[in-house]
């Protein structure tokens, strides 16, 4: 059994990974930061059969909580593609990096790696305002595949975006909730930075055409968790449903904050970088008509998931962080890169991301469909029950 995560930037770092495992990550104790361009280049791999991806998840600060079912749902990925003989013939070779380290160090490490040739690919499940730093650091030299639930409209060169956005995940769920729940006034509460503030915009406009009115609006500072004022400001607005925005740990205060001040009794909350993980550090006493839409939720049931759940579960034991949407993209990420460069027949820039464009992949989610770079898949309204989630309506 293993949890194999990396703290820092480098190889991944705990105990020897074992049977199916072996060799999925790479332990080069950080070579393609502080050794760029010796030894590592491009041409070497390629020689050697090597295809280097940097896999940046995050394991500190707010959005921390997801780091190790995302670090483990990668190296999962990896060693089931190079068991089948690695992506054109070229054995996946993980390097972790903590995208919770200081945006500028990231750039820099990560500019000096590009240009020395010292990564073939990025992979990233991270906030957008990290996305955002990134590309600016890869311009588009190599691929960048960026996994998790966003804001949409990304359109930069080398990236690709594969998850869920405003339009397909909170739409449907504002629909439900208001023709089921009869909710008509929304209190907006989310994260200060680009995917709440561009996530609203477009939820704001949902809210309208359903014939329901925002009562109130605010984004709180990463990492806040003191949550009496914004309680206090819920309340005097006397909204039927509040959509939170919120990541990771403050999620999890501010909704632990929301119970315990009894407002889950007769105010609704709709989240959405909402997972298991979350839901977790929530507390089953805490999550009281908490509703949440995803694409993926580990209860759902199918043949992909079965799959996908009984293959981590042989990896990483049963102690294993719990896997939710956010973790579980990095697995999406690599299958979804398998399934391009197969498309291409190439891991060179434009051939791949023309690939990209249009193209069928499967996951534990089952088929998803991208179509001239916007990704389509099923998505599912569920409801919090008590450490789980009970699935109410896919669509």
């Amino acid at each position: 059994m293993l949890s194999a995560v990396d703290l820092g930037c480098g190889g991944a770092s705990g105990a020897a990974p074992l049977g199916l495992l072996d060799g999925a990550f790479s332990r080069t104790g950080g070579a393609w930061l502080d050794g760029a361009g010796i030894g590592h280049g491009a041409a070497a791999r390629r020689a050697n059969n090597k295809l280097r991806i940097a896999n940046f998840v995050t394991f500190q600060g707010s959005a921390g909580v997801w780091g190790p079912p995302s670090a483990n749902s990668a190296i999962l990925a990896a060693a089931e593609i190079n068991k089948r003989g690695g992506i054109l013939g070229r054995e996946i070779e993980l390097v972790m990096c903590d995208a919770g380290e200081p945006i500028d160090d990231l750039v820099r490490r990560l500019s000096l790696a590009v240009e020395f040739g010292d990564l073939d690919l990025v992979m990233g499940s991270h906030i957008s305002a990290v996305r955002v730093a990134l590309r600016g650091a890869i311009r588009g030299r190599i691929p960048y595949i960026y996994t998790p639930l966003y804001e949409g409209g990304e359109r930069t060169p080398g990236v690709m975006a594969i998850g869920e956005t405003p339009r397909w995940q909170s739409r449907p769920a504002i629909d439900w909730l208001t023709q089921v729940k009869k909710a008509q006034r929304w209190y907006l509460i989310g994260s200060d930075y680009v995917w709440p503030w561009q996530s609203h915009r477009a939820v704001k406009k949902y809210i309208t055409d359903a014939g329901g009115q925002v009562v109130g609006e605010e984004f709180v500072p990463i990492g806040e968790d003191n949550h009496e004022k914004h309680l206090a400001r819920i309340r005097a607005a006397r909204p039927d449903v509040v959509l939170i925005s919120l990541i990771g740990t403050d999620s999890i205060t501010f909704n632990r904050s929301f119970a315990e001040a009894g407002l889950a009794a007769r105010i609704l909350r709709l989240a959405g970088a909402m997972d298991e993980t979350v839901l977790l550090g929530i507390g089953a006493d805490n999550t009281e008509n908490l509703f949440c839409a995803s694409g993926y939720f580990g209860c759902h049931d199918s043949n992909a998931n079965d799959e996908f759940r009984a293959a981590y579960l042989r990896a990483f034991g049963p102690t294993a962080p719990p896997i939710g949407s956010v973790g579980q993209s990095n697995y999406e990420g690599l299958r979804f890169l398998e399934a391009i460069a197969q498309k291409a027949q190439t891991l060179a820039v434009r051939p791949l991301l023309q690939a990209a464009k249009n193209v069928v992949y499967h996951g534990a989610r089952g088929p998803v469909t991208i179509r001239d770079g916007r990704s389509r898949m099923t998505m599912h309204l569920a409801e919090a029950d008590g450490l789980d989630f009970k699935l109410i309506r896919s669509y």
